[in-house]
């Protein structure tokens, strides 16, 4: 992403964020760890205006290299 903006600051505003947690069958708490992610987006401003985006999470029984969480987010950039 920062290749074809140049800098984060030229994210307006992240649109959708996809949250995928490594976690135990029994886990059931996914969407909290995502609202996480957003909370401080919303609350720092992170990236662009503070609106709380639309947001997924799903957990998964095994992440790459074993993290923990794995975010994917899609934002409005600014001029392009």
């Amino acid at each position: 992403m920062i290749a074809a903006v140049g800098t984060l600051e030229g994210v307006d505003m992240v649109l959708k964020v996809l949250g995928m947690v490594n976690a135990v069958p029994d886990f059931t708490q996914h969407p909290e760890v995502i609202n996480g992610c957003t909370d401080l987006q919303v609350q720092v401003q992170v990236l662009g205006k503070a609106d709380r985006p639309a947001r997924s999470a799903v957990g998964v029984a095994s992440l790459p290299r074993n993290i923990a969480v794995e975010v994917e987010a899609v934002v409005l950039v600014r001029g392009i």
